[in-house]
C-alpha cells in the first residue's frame, strides 16, 4: 500500500507533467455555434482547475487554430460562394463529434501569452483598413467601414451624436460574444438582416469587441457587418466594421488587454516607396 506521501509525489508528477505538455480533449457530440461559447466555458472551468496556470478561451483557440479557419468560413458570403445558403449560421456545426482539441501545456501557454502581449492592433480611419502586428511584423490586414461624417440624434445614446470614428490609443476592454442587436437610430432590437444579395437571414452570432481610447470608454466597437457592400466607406454610427470573417480572426487575436491605436493619417505609403495622399473623409485639416 503506498503511502500518503508517495501518492502526494505521483499527483504532483502527474500534476507536473500535465502543466508542462498538452492535454487532448476529443468531443463526444457535435458542437454549433449556438453551444460553441458555452462549450468553450466548459472546457476553461474543467482546466482551470487542472492548470497550474490560468486557462482561458483564447490560449485554447489560439492552441487549436484550425478553430479560427472553421468559424471564419462559416461567413454568409464565403458560404454563398460555395453555393450553401446558410439562413440561421447559429445551427451550423463548428465542433464535430471525435475532433480533438489540444488544451496548452505551461510552456505553449506561455509562448501564446507572450504573442498575445506583443500583438496590436491599428486602424487608420481614412484608409479604411485594420491591421493586426506582432511586435514590428504585421500579421493581418483587413477592410473596414467607419463612423459617417455627421452629427445625429441616436435613440440607445438620447442625445445628438458625433458619428466620427473616434481617434486615440487605448485597449481592448470588453467581449461581447453573443450579442443582441439594436438599431441605435430609433433603439429598436432586430433580429434579422437583408443581405447584399437580398435574402433575409438570421442575424449570426459573432463576438464584437469594446475598446476604450484615451481613457474615454465611449461604446466604440469593433464589429462584423452583414453587409459588407458598405466596407471601405464612412457609413457607420461610430462603429469600425469588418467581414463577419474577419471579425472571428480578429477576436482571437484581440484578447483583453491588448492594445490599439485608430488614427487619422492621410499620408501614407503604398508598399514601394511611393506616397499616397488619402482622401480627407471627416474634412479635417490636412495636418491634423
Amino acid at each position: 500500500m503506498k503511502s500518503i506521501v508517495a501518492i502526494g509525489l505521483m499527483i504532483s508528477v502527474m500534476a507536473f507533467n500535465f502543466a508542462q505538455n498538452d492535454s487532448h480533449v476529443v468531443i463526444k457530440k457535435d458542437v454549433t455555434i449556438a453551444n460553441y461559447f458555452q462549450y468553450m466555458d466548459s472546457l476553461v472551468n474543467k482546466f482551470d482547475s487542472l492548470c497550474l496556470f490560468p486557462i482561458n478561451e483564447h490560449l485554447i483557440v489560439r492552441n487549436n487554430p484550425w478553430i479560427i479557419e472553421k468559424l471564419a468560413n462559416t461567413d454568409y458570403y464565403r458560404m454563398m460562394a460555395r453555393d450553401s445558403f446558410i439562413y440561421d449560421q447559429r445551427e451550423m456545426v463548428i465542433l464535430k463529434k471525435n475532433d480533438t482539441l489540444k488544451i496548452p501545456g505551461l510552456q505553449k501557454a506561455l509562448k501564446i501569452d507572450s504573442i498575445f502581449q506583443r500583438t496590436h492592433i491599428d486602424v487608420n480611419i481614412p484608409e479604411f483598413k485594420l491591421r493586426i502586428f506582432l511586435d514590428n511584423m504585421m500579421l493581418h490586414e483587413f477592410p473596414i467601414r467607419v463612423g459617417q461624417n455627421r452629427k445625429r440624434f441616436l435613440e440607445m445614446n438620447q442625445r445628438m451624436t458625433d458619428l466620427k470614428t473616434q481617434t486615440g490609443t487605448g485597449t481592448i476592454i470588453r467581449h461581447s460574444r453573443d450579442p443582441d442587436y439594436y438599431n441605435p437610430v430609433d433603439g429598436k432590437q432586430f433580429y434579422f438582416t437583408k443581405r447584399d444579395d437580398d435574402r433575409v437571414t438570421h442575424m449570426p452570432i459573432i463576438p464584437w469587441i469594446e475598446t476604450r481610447i484615451d481613457d474615454i470608454q465611449n461604446g466604440q466597437m469593433i464589429h462584423p457587418t452583414t453587409n459588407p457592400i458598405t466596407l471601405g466607406k464612412a457609413y457607420s454610427n461610430g462603429c469600425i466594421g469588418t467581414r463577419e470573417s474577419d471579425a472571428w480572426i480578429i477576436y482571437y487575436h484581440a484578447p483583453i488587454g491588448t492594445a490599439i491605436t485608430i488614427r487619422y493619417d492621410l499620408d501614407i505609403s503604398d508598399g514601394n516607396g511611393n506616397m499616397l495622399k488619402l482622401e480627407d473623409i471627416y474634412d479635417y485639416r490636412p495636418n491634423r
